[in-house]
């Protein structure tokens, strides 16, 4: 099928954001393919990456040795990554033809309940932050937790923190009450960036009307993820089931608040990534660490491509979206976000 009218053009304009995507970007380095990851990364038309660092559940130490990867693929690589340090350097990123990397956290377990940890982890390029991963943390409720458990005292604390720093709250992870009460408590815009929406789908690691239309009035962003908690877990997500959601969301928070934080697996998947998927979610669930319905590989088998992002875009201007939609969705939304939290500068 043709791209619709106008979305090859509308694409290659667009400063593209995913706002979450190649976790731990470091490992890249040891990668065997690299130069074709490379390629595929370049060729992407991506323009801006969030990408996790310290995994789930890293320590001091080893995600301070995350970052020093990351930034050394950014050092060995400079004519295609770039690291965000401020607001203007996803723009740069688009006008220079590179990817902008933005350093971010999903878990806690780096700051060791130390909120001036904080302070440190900033000063060495992180620039987005969670409460908690699946599973409580000393600041608030995870996700798989007791709907009753709901943002610590030491929770606020580390908001005000964040706040204050300029570092984007993040709440894909939090539960439903830690979720709500981290809006309340944020005075910058909060952010959930890879989530699904309960009306659509019910699962722990989605979010319902209330939270959404509560981080649209802050002036935040949701992006909608592309893993398997969009659908029941009897058949692999598609490129439809995306855009359910995703309209779904646009419907509860309007044109401003919607983007996209694939969370999925980046290069095309093939047998090899199946299999190897499978033990790791094995090992996760025997760990505690993953979540109910993590028995499928995160992709989508009709979007199998580093430029499923085009895919979307596709998709919703064949569905009547106003090509200026389009574009917030793709990234503009997220990249006002972030300008609003960490400065214009």
């Amino acid at each position: 099928m043709p791209p619709a009218t106008g979305s090859t053009a509308l694409y290659a304009r667009a400063l593209v954001l995913d706002a979450n995507a190649l976790a731990s970007v470091g490992a890249l380095l040891h990668d065997d393919d690299l130069a074709l990851h490379l390629r595929q990364i370049r060729e992407s038309g991506i323009s801006a990456i969030k990408t996790t660092l310290g995994g789930a559940a890293g320590s001091f130490e080893e995600t301070v040795a995350d970052i020093a990867r990351a930034q050394q693929l950014i050092d060995s690589h400079p004519g295609l990554f770039l690291k965000v340090v401020d607001h203007g350097d996803m723009a740069r990123a688009k006008r220079e033809g590179k990817v902008a990397l933005i350093f971010s956290f999903e878990a806690t377990t780096m700051l060791e309940d130390k909120v001036e940890r904080i302070d440190l982890f900033r000063g060495l390029g992180v620039r987005v932050m969670q409460l908690s991963y699946n599973r409580a943390s000393a600041f608030g409720g995870g996700s798989l937790d007791d709907a009753s458990m709901g943002l610590s005292a030491l929770g606020r604390e580390a908001i005000a923190r964040m706040n204050a720093l300029g570092v984007a709250l993040d709440l894909s992870h939090s539960n439903a009450r830690t979720t709500q009460e981290g809006i309340e408590a944020s005075r910058t815009p909060p952010l959930i960036t890879h989530a699904g929406c309960s009306a659509v789908f019910e699962h722990p690691r989605n979010k319902g009307d209330a939270e959404l239309r509560a981080l649209a009035d802050k002036g935040g962003v949701v992006g909608i993820y592309m893993l398997p908690f969009l659908t029941e877990d009897n058949r692999q997500p598609l490129l439809a089931d995306y855009i359910a959601h995703l309209e779904h969301a646009l419907r509860v928070c309007g044109e401003d608040h919607v983007g996209i934080g694939t969370d999925a697996l980046f290069f095309p998947v093939d047998e090899k990534d199946i299999r190897e998927m499978d033990l790791q979610m094995r090992e996760r669930q025997r760990s505690g660490t993953g979540a109910p319905g993590e028995n499928r590989t995160p992709y989508l088998p009709d979007a199998n491509t580093p430029r499923r992002l085009a895919l979307v875009a596709d998709a919703l201007l064949r569905r009547g979206h106003a090509p200026r939609v389009v574009e917030k969705v793709l990234g503009a939304n997220f990249a006002r976000a972030f300008g609003d939290i960490w400065g214009s500068g």
